[in-house]
């Protein structure tokens, strides 16, 4: 059957031209088992009524929705743990359809382990199906928890033994199609301005501009780079809120909407620690926890080394000299959203920020990231549920006295949500890294995929009752 009368294409990033991509079709793979697919996210964009025939030809063959011209292997560079990468692009993936959502937005499907491109650099342009999971656990949890995020849209078995060198061999193949907010990353522009063609990087910014950030002017560059910037220390914020490491923040993986995407190596906090890492290759810390913000801001000033290409330096400079601000407000609003409290203002908001990670920190591996969350959201009226919890006894001294006044000082936002079955329960939903071995353990071992849906059921459960996605 045909798309609902919702699906709305409208493949924008096709009309830049074949200096920005080139055409490619996908791997003709073995088997397509339908593992996963995000019947909420296709809703969203008018995809929900494919059957399960028709998203396989879809999804696993690659079979052009309507009105969508085929796969396109994006063409970037980007720096690499700070190394410049020239001989970049879509290497095991490629976008493969734009429309638009129930709310307006242009969204993007791209692939994940769809076959070599011209820039798979030997490469066999596959997934493991491991992989697959764990960016499927990834996404879920950060949307559960309100963070800017791609959405695991599809993930199929593919029916190829891989060898890997960082997980037992041979292992499982799968594609994954995720939902997102655009694939155009900072290193789209870099390559431009590497090629010297300010013809394209003035052509991004357009394209980019109208279609993500329509607010700022056509012609204004460093309007355009603050929009960025803006989004960028949002999503940060809320990274470090929802105690997350992306793990490889290389200007391949950010984007231009301010959106998280590509999960390779990640990891939840178990607890406050800001030298924590994701990534078993990052021996220096360069992406760790606490370091986030820098790292994300560096990539900030290489895309607007880029963008100096076509505008003055002193504008752009300034632009990006407001991420610092922006950074701190945010994450000042990100921690209130998170204990389900109201503003009171600059000075009452950094306290209960500061207060915040001061408990964490001297609460130590005893006091694990997610739970004071948990036990203390909206504030006052979880105190008898906190304090007779299963944490009960690290509630006290003066830290804790500290923490427990700046909360108090904030009303309760939308206090209703405290009546969801969510919050009686002991413990929230974690998404620690011995639960995601263990989900991928069921699976790899006995083929058990009730654990992961099981998994995927109580989040979905705990994000209506955090009600973040919207905030």
């Amino acid at each position: 059957m045909p798309p609902s009368p919702a699906y709305r294409p409208e493949p924008r990033f096709f009309d830049l031209g074949a200096d920005y991509g080139d055409a490619v079709g996908p791997a003709d793979f073995p088997q397509t088992i339908l593992r996963f697919r995000n019947d909420r996210a296709a809703r969203s964009v008018g995809l929900e009524t494919l059957t399960d025939a028709e998203w396989i030809a879809h999804f696993g063959r690659f079979q052009p929705l309507p009105g969508q011209p085929g796969p396109v292997a994006m063409r970037y560079h980007g720096h690499q743990f700070r190394t410049y990468n020239p001989d970049l692009g879509d290497g095991r993936g490629f976008l493969a359809a734009q429309m638009r959502d129930d709310r307006g937005r242009l969204l993007d499907l791209g692939t994940k382990g769809s076959g070599q491109t011209p820039w798979s650099r030997a490469g066999d342009g596959r997934l493991t199906l491991k992989g697959g999971v764990r960016e499927v656990l990834a996404a879920a949890m950060l949307e559960t928890l309100g963070v800017p995020t791609s959405r695991a849209f599809s993930l199929i078995e593919t029916g190829e033994a891989l060898e890997r060198g960082d997980e037992p061999s041979p292992t499982r193949s799968a594609v994954l199609v995720r939902l997102s907010h655009s694939h155009i990353r900072f290193g789209t522009f870099q390559r431009a301005a590497y090629l010297g063609r300010a013809d394209m990087v003035e052509a991004l910014i357009e394209h980019a501009r109208a279609a993500y950030h329509p607010d700022v002017a056509a012609g204004d560059v460093p309007g355009f780079l603050r929009a960025v910037v803006e989004a960028s220390a949002r999503l940060t914020a809320r990274w470090i809120a929802a105690g997350f490491v992306h793990g490889v923040l290389n200007t391949d993986n950010l984007n231009v909407t301010g959106e998280s995407f590509d999960y390779g190596p990640w990891r939840f906090l178990p607890h406050y620690e800001p030298g924590f890492t994701a990534a078993y290759f990052d021996q220096t810390g360069l992406y760790a926890f606490a370091r986030q913000p820098e790292a994300v801001f560096w990539a900030l000033t290489q895309l607007g080394g880029a963008l100096k290409t076509v505008a003055e330096a002193g504008p752009l400079t300034e632009a990006l000299n407001g991420f610092g601000p922006a950074y701190i407000r945010e994450l000042r609003a990100a921690v209130l959203a998170r204990l389900g409290v109201q503003s009171l203002g600059e000075a009452a908001d950094q306290r209960m920020l500061d207060t915040t990670l001061a408990l964490l920190r001297e609460g130590g591996e005893a006091l694990r990231w997610e739970p004071l969350f948990f036990d203390w959201f909206g504030g006052f009226a979880s105190s008898a549920r906190a304090l007779g919890g299963p944490r009960g006894k690290l509630y006290q001294g003066e830290t804790f006295d500290a923490f427990r006044f700046a909360l108090f000082e904030h009303a309760p936002d939308q206090p209703e949500r405290l009546e969801h079955p969510f919050f009686a329960g002991a413990e929230p939903e974690e998404m620690l890294i011995d639960e995601v071995e263990a989900i991928w353990a069921a699976i790899g071992s006995d083929d058990d995929w009730g654990v992961l849906e099981a998994k995927l059921g109580r989040l979905r459960e705990a994000g209506e009752a955090w009600g973040l996605s919207g905030c």
